[in-house]
């Protein structure tokens, strides 16, 4: 077989020229770049720690995770997507692997500061995410980190940033310093700003003694800030109360809806005052209106001093024992008859509301009790009675008095009568265990204090009789009785 000897032609049309012109229209069609230049190309890739970007480049540019975003240990994919077109910045054009390191928050950063100096020199306002609560403040995403601090979130000082996490704000610029990548936001005079006309139009019809309501929103040392609705006003530690507080969360607590008296009004420093025990009555007004002298009262010895004893009877009023009404004998030191944070039993001498002070007698309690009787009067223990110009007691409503029968259709009257007779009733036996104890113990304390025990003050207080009681208490009356007997089922 003959070899074959024939070559095949080669044919190629060279229309780029020389090699020299080829490499150089190779050149062309890749991107001349320095470090520092914004380029922009496709998403390629995704990884867990990096996403490959095509620029147009001979090799793809690298984007660390770290530098996807302005906020920390993002996850890549939910930054970009790939076939996302997207702006970077040249960190390196060949670090030491050889790979092009680009910049997705450095050319996000570059962008934003030149639309931050524009808004900062038009004295405008700038809107992002906030990202991060930080020490002292808010971390806020406007195109780059902005720091604002607590004490210009809100008009007032804001102790938990928490919810504000996630949340969209405006704010003003108050600093700017590229150089230290430095960015200061202030919320609050975006707030003032805004709200200045409405809260003068608002403090315009706020006037003193008008009732509002409104939410705490904020609890200082001092007191408490509450919302009006857009508008904070104060209320001062001392208003409250009726009693004294050590701090405004004992009283009440951030989100608390409260009902507040407008006391005053400061149009130039744009100040409310505003009071929450004005709207609640006066605890000194509440005892003198339901109690009366004569009456038995539960309390509790408070302090003792030598004129006497202080014994609280309600929730933030004291009343005073005076040391010649605490024994039937001569009391030379009040810690022989009382001791501190003991509960006694105590008759209302006088109630001096004017002067905001009680007279109490515990010597006249005791004398007034039979531990051994069965008389009882509900009035003496704090049940409401009503008497005629003739001093016969005024039955309940709904109660007759020819059938001791409550009448059909009365039973809320009877429920509220029957409560009111079963707390007096409980106290009055609560009371002939004290008196009964306070005679076992009679001896004692006068011995503690350097006498003899009065013998024939035993004898008068068992000798005890319901006839020395007034004309006209419920005791007196056997119609009541009976219902009493029905009431605890005798």
């Amino acid at each position: 077989m003959a070899e074959n000897n024939t070559e095949v032609a080669k044919v190629a049309i060279n229309d780029i020229g020389t090699e020299e012109d080829f490499i150089k229209a190779v050149d062309s069609t890749i991107k001349n770049f320095d470090d520092g230049d914004l380029v922009e190309g496709t998403v390629v890739k995704i990884d867990h720690d990096e996403v490959l970007l095509d620029i147009g480049y001979k090799t793809e540019g690298v984007i660390p995770s770290r530098e996807l975003s302005i906020k920390k240990d993002v996850d890549p994919d939910e930054v970009v997507e790939v076939g996302d077109t997207i702006e970077a910045l040249v960190v390196t054009k060949e670090d030491k692997e050889g790979r092009l390191i680009l910049s997705k928050k450095r050319a996000q950063y570059e962008r934003a500061w030149g639309d931050i100096e524009k808004i900062k020199e038009a004295d405008g306002v700038v809107e992002g995410t906030v990202i991060e609560a930080v020490k002292g403040g808010l971390i806020v995403d406007i195109g780059l980190r902005g720091f604002l601090p607590a004490s210009l979130v809100e008009m007032r000082r804001v102790r938990d940033l928490s919810p504000y996490i996630g949340q969209k704000i405006k704010a003003k610029i108050l600093e700017l310093d590229k150089n230290r990548n430095n960015v200061v936001l202030s919320r609050r005079q975006y707030l003032e700003e805004t709200q200045s006309e409405v809260r003068e139009t608002f403090l315009s019809q706020l006037k003193k003694g008008q009732i509002r309501e409104g939410v705490v929103s904020s609890i200082v040392n001092f007191g408490a800030f509450v919302d009006l609705g857009g508008v904070d006003g104060l209320i001062h530690v001392s208003e409250l109360s009726w009693k004294h507080i050590d701090h405004p969360s004992e009283v009440v607590k951030v989100g608390d809806k409260v009902t507040v008296e407008v006391l005053d009004v400061d149009l130039d420093r744009e100040r409310i005052s505003l009071s929450l025990k004005a709207t609640q009555e006066d605890p000194w007004q509440r005892f003198a209106r339901t109690h009366v002298p004569g009456q038995i009262v539960k309390g509790k010895v408070t302090k003792i001093v030598q004129f006497g004893v202080f014994i609280s009877v309600e929730d933030g009023i004291e009343g005073l024992v005076h040391i010649s009404e605490l024994a039937n004998r001569h009391v030379e030191n009040p810690e022989t008859v009382v001791k501190p944070g003991e509960e006694v039993f105590v008759k209302v001498i006088d109630v001096d509301l004017d002067r905001r002070r009680i007279s109490l007698s515990l010597k006249q309690a005791n004398d007034s009790v039979d531990p051994a009787s069965e008389d009882f009067d509900p009035a003496l223990y704090g049940m409401p009675a009503e008497y005629d110009e003739q001093g016969n007691y005024k039955y309940p409503e709904g109660f007759d008095p020819n059938t001791n029968e409550w009448i059909a259709g009365y039973e809320k009257q009877r429920e509220e009568w029957e409560s009111q007779y079963a707390a007096a009733h409980e106290l009055w036996e609560e009371h002939k265990a004290f008196v009964a104890k306070e005679l076992e113990n009679a001896a004692e304390s006068a011995a503690a204090d350097g006498q003899a025990p009065k013998e024939e003050k035993v004898e008068e207080v068992s000798n005890y009789s319901s006839d020395n009681t007034s004309t006209g208490t419920l005791a007196d009356s056997d119609q009541l009785a009976a219902l009493r007997d029905q009431l605890l089922g005798k």
